[in-house]
């Protein structure tokens, strides 16, 4: 599949990246050649295949939690535009 320097742009947009026009040529090729390789993916079949989450096994690091007071409810607060002294003060969303 064919990407235009017009998709590419358009895609930018939506991405709300700015490309120069000097690479709309280069990432055009580079998209193309995504959408080509994920086709040539698609004809293999996967009947027998079970699903991957990943090649290799993670195993995930755990560590133990650790409580720490970093700041004060008074350092908290003082960023918030409206509080009480111990809370947050925020507009109603429910009625």
């Amino acid at each position: 599949m064919k990407i235009s320097k017009e998709e590419v742009q358009n895609i930018a947009k939506l991405a709300r990246l700015e490309i120069a026009e000097d690479k709309m040529e280069l990432f055009s090729r580079q998209l193309s050649q995504i959408l080509e390789y994920m086709e040539l993916l698609s004809e293999v079949d996967t009947t027998d295949v079970e699903p991957l989450y990943s090649p290799i096994e993670h195993m995930t690091p755990y560590r133990e939690d650790e409580v720490i007071r970093e700041y004060s409810r008074k350092e908290v607060l003082s960023n918030a535009p409206e509080d009480d002294g111990k809370y947050f003060i925020v507009p109603k969303v429910v009625n």
